[in-house]
Formats: C-alpha cells, structure tokens, sequence
C-alpha cells in the first residue's frame, strides 16, 4: 500500500497539480476596495445563425476545467448562435482555436501562470509566438486573436509575490515578440486582480484611488510599457464578491445596476454601483500616472447561480440584465463618460471540475448551465426585445435514469458514510449552506450525492451501488430548483470506472482500506472535498495505464 502511495505522489508531481486560493481581504464597507477573484479591434464579426448580436463590449470567458465537455464544434456554434463575438481563453488550447478559424471571433488567449518563468528571454518568447499563434492565424480563414493575456492575476495577494519578478519580463518579451512578427495589432495584456489598487480607508472613493504599496513601482512600470504599445490595462472585478467577502456589512443594492437612494458622492459624481465606483478607481490611478485615455478592459465580471445564499438564478439573472443595460446605455462611468466599456462576463458554461477552496460556488459561474441550456433569459443584445439566450443544439445525453437511495435503508451511519464518498468524487456542491439542494432531508441528500457519482462515472452499473444502499429508478428525482442531472453522451474514458463501494469494492467506508472522513457534511455541507479532480485524475491515470498494458 505504501508503495502505492508513493507511486500515486510521483504521478502528483509529474503533473504539477496545484490550486491556488486562501482567504481573500476585501474592505467590506469601501466600494471602491477590491473584490478579489475566485479570474486590437479585429474586422467585422460575421453574421451568426441566430441573426442575434450581443451588445457591443460584450464578451465571454470559456473555462474548460470539466470533466464532460460538450462537444467543441457545439460550444463554437452556441457563441455564434448567441451573437458573442469577444472569447477569452484561459490557455492556448488547440481544439477550440481551430473550431474558431473562419468565425471572426475576437479571442484573447492565455500565457499561463506557471509559464511566465519560462519567458525571460525574447528568444523563448518567439517561439511561444510562433507555436502558439502563428499555426492559427495561419489557417484558413485564421483566428482572430486580438490579445494575449500574460498571466492570470499573477499580483494577487494571497501569491505572495510569487510571479512578482517574472511577470513584467514575460510581458515586455511577448509584446516585443508580437512586434518582431510583425503581429503589432496583438496586444499583451495582464489580467490583474482589482486588489493591486484601493483608496484609503479615511477617504474611500474613486478619485482617491492609488497602488497597492508593495507592487505600486512594478504597476508604473507596467502601465508605462502598456502606453508604449497602446495595448489595453485589463482588471477583474466581482460584485459579487464584494457582497461575499462583505459578511453582510456591503451594501447588497451596490452590486447591482438598479440605483441607490444613497449613492456614494465623489467630487459632484454619483456611484450607485460598485463597477463603476471599482472602475473609476482604477481609471483615477491611470490618470493620476499621465495615461487618461489608456484603453481598460473588464477581464472577468459575473454572478455565480449556485453554492452560496446570494449565488442562484434569480439573483445572476438580475446582475446580468443590469449589467447589460449599462453597457448598452453606452453611458460610460462618471469619470469617464464616453467610454465604451468593454467586460468579458465570466463565465460561458459552469466548469464541475474546478477548485471549490474559495467557495462552492466556483463551480457554478456559467450562464449555460454543464449541458450548454442557458440558467435564465437574458437579453444580451441590450436592445430590450424578446431576445434571450439560445441554448446548445443536439446535445445527447445518456439514458434518463438516475442513482437514488434504496427506500428501504436504516443504517444511517452506512448512509453518511457512502455519501461523503460520493461526494469526494463527483460534485455536490449543491448541497451547501444556501445552495439549490440545502433543503432536502438526508435521504434526499445522499440521493442526490449518489446520483452525482452515478453520473460522474457515466452511468456504469458499478457505481450505482454503495453498499446496496442505491437503487436505479427512471423517476426524476428533482424538486424545485433542486435539479438532479443526467450526464452528456461521451464516450467512455479507457478505464474501468472507480467502483461506488459494495461488496467488489477495494475501498470506500465498508472497503478493506480505511479513508479519511471528508469534509463535505450531509446537513452543514459548508465545503466539499478539493480533492474530486485529483482523485478523478488519477484513476483516469490508472485506467489508462491498464489499459494501454492490457
């Protein structure tokens, strides 16, 4: 066994796992403070199938952290069908890259975090240019890739001033690399995170704002580079956030668009919004540095639909109507007017695969929901129609059954058991405080738990078993806004599936190797186990090691 483990670490390593969070200061009473994350003009957009356009400065960020995704070819025709003509991309990923050749989509793609070291020379840097984006804008049709976003908020704090040093090279090397090929529209941009800047406790408005201390000569150096290259400053901020992190002392009618009877008064300006009042800091920071008119893009900005007491459907679908009515008002901010705002909401799609260390509601960001239908209608051409959201076409699902508890159970203990190892493989989030499933009673909860695993490992008859606790019914079991899922069509993965624990089970609770309780709990639910994607992970591992010397 221990010779297991140490395999099973040496696999860890190899494949770099990591998550990145902790606890996250927000000043909860200072609009204009940081909401911390969780994250060139190309031609004319073609026309899309749908006839719909999104409202210009609109668009989206596609998350790919899933272990179900829809087909990409699918994704591709839902930006289309949605009018979204604006993609940014957390990675250069070669699959949807080529679905995009031809379309017209503006994309912004990503230098990741753990590659900004390797980028401290031009040289290295040229030849991330060329494997990464020459192959596409050389295709038929090309891509149109209008930024390059060199890290993601590589200078949050809770790094520690890890990439501090690496950052600003990589982003000198890339820009200069662009321009060496003569791919001067590209422009490099950082995705920062709103907390590199604030006003001060004494005086908390926009025109106050200044940099955080410790990073405050790196961001002069910074913005100066972006003036040099006329390439856009791009900042992440989350109203949600800030009523998240605000434990109930940030005043809930900021995070939305509604207007307040009590606005924040700036020198004559009025702030009715916490985007706007984040916004104007940031612009009041440039402005104070000689760069009034640099470009500023909104990197991420959303409302999450599941996993927290203000993260649900109604709440998302309010953010985001006002939200798109600001933009479409083509109103700019107080401090500046005539701008044209341009904010990329994240996210697409939810991504079940994602760390859930900052909240369970990481998971849940989407505006269409793991199989592509969207949450709610959303008018995203701001043009106050009977437009909305168009879901994905022909997407298949597996057979409408669903995992449930056997209604002749009594061993409770074996219950909770089984269903906190449900839920340290597949994704329960929903059964937190506040989330779409709190209200189910404990069978309902297991049930939903044991479904989720049932699902996750693609309906195999294994893992529908739990110690003869689970039953297959073809009854959907939702009720409410408590949906039980059915999971997409894929073809399996080379592996046979991790057994739910039964009687040919090697682990789990009644399994002859003991694990350590999870800390998912059936009622409180407060968080669920980060440990569903490694342990996922590496089972795919194995299976494709089996299957590979079978």
């Amino acid at each position: 066994m221990e010779d297991v483990k140490v395999l099973v670490n040496i696999i860890l390593l190899i494949l770099g796992l990591s998550v990145s969070c902790g606890a996250r200061d927000v000043a909860a009473g200072n609009l204009t403070a940081a909401a911390p994350a969780a994250a060139a003009a190309g031609p004319a957009a073609s026309t899309d199938s749908s006839g719909l356009s999104a409202v210009a400065g609109l668009g989206v960020n596609w998350g790919t952290v899933t272990f179900h995704p829809l087909p990409t070819k699918t994704m591709v025709q839902l930006l289309k069908d949605n009018g979204i003509k604006k993609l940014k991309l957390f990675d250069v990923d070669h699959e949807i890259l080529t679905a995009l050749a031809g379309t017209d989509i503006e994309v912004m793609v990503t230098l990741t975090n753990g590659q900004l070291a390797e980028m401290g020379s031009l040289d290295s840097a040229k030849e991330w240019v060329k494997v990464n984006l020459t192959r596409y804008l050389d295709l038929k049709g090309g891509v149109n890739i209008a930024y390059v976003a060199v890290g993601n908020e590589p200078f949050l704090k809770d790094y520690n001033g890890t990439f501090d040093n690496v950052t600003f090279p990589a982003l000198k090397n890339i820009q200069n690399a662009l321009n060496a090929a003569n791919y001067n529209h590209i422009k490099a941009t950082i995705p920062i995170n709103a907390d590199v800047y604030d006003s001060p406790d004494d005086n908390p408005v926009p025109s106050a704002g200044v940099w955080r201390d410790d990073i405050a000569d790196l961001m002069d150096q910074i913005v100066a580079f972006y003036h040099n290259n006329s390439a856009p400053f791009t900042v992440n901020i989350y109203p949600f956030l800030s009523l998240y992190y605000g434990k109930g002392k940030f005043p809930v009618d900021y995070a939305f668009f509604d207007g307040n009877s009590n606005p924040l008064m700036d020198k004559g300006a009025a702030y009715t919004n916490v985007l706007d009042a984040n916004y104007d800091t940031l612009a009041s920071v440039l402005d104070n540095a000689g760069y009034k008119d640099m470009p500023i893009i909104v990197g991420e900005i959303g409302w999450p639909t599941d996993g927290d007491s203000n993260a649900n459907v109604t709440l998302a679908q309010k953010f985001y109507k006002g939200l798109v009515k600001h933009l479409a008002a083509k109103k700019g901010t107080p401090l500046r007017p005539n701008d044209q705002m341009n904010v990329y909401l994240f996210s697409l799609i939810d991504e079940e695969g994602k760390s859930i260390l900052p909240g369970d509601f990481e998971r849940h960001w989407g505006i269409f929901s793991y199989d592509g239908q969207p949450k709610f209608d959303l008018d995203i051409t701001g043009k106050g129609g009977q437009n909305t959201l168009v879901g994905a076409k022909d997407v298949k699902y597996l057979a409408k059954q669903w995992c449930v508890v056997n209604p002749s159970v009594t061993n409770k203990t074996a219950l909770v058991e089984n269903t906190d190892y449900a839920c340290q493989n597949a994704d329960c989030t929903a059964l937190g405080n506040g989330s779409s499933c709190i209200s189910l009673d404990d069978l309902g909860q297991a049930s939903y738990a044991f479904n989720s695993y049932f699902q996750n490992f693609n309906q195999q008859n294994a893992s529908c078993h739990f110690d003869g606790l689970a039953t297959l019914t073809t009854k959907d079991p939702s009720t409410g806004s408590c949906k039980f899922n059915v999971q997409l069509a894929l073809p399996p993965p080379p592996m046979a599936p991790a057994p739910a624990p039964g009687p040919d089970s090697a682990d789990g609770p009644s399994g002859s190797h003991s694990k350590s309780p999870s800390d998912h709990g059936t009622k409180s639910g407060s968080v669920q186990s980060a440990l569903m994607p490694i342990v996922t992970l590496v089972s795919l591992f194995f299976g494709l090691l089996a299957f590979l010397c079978a």
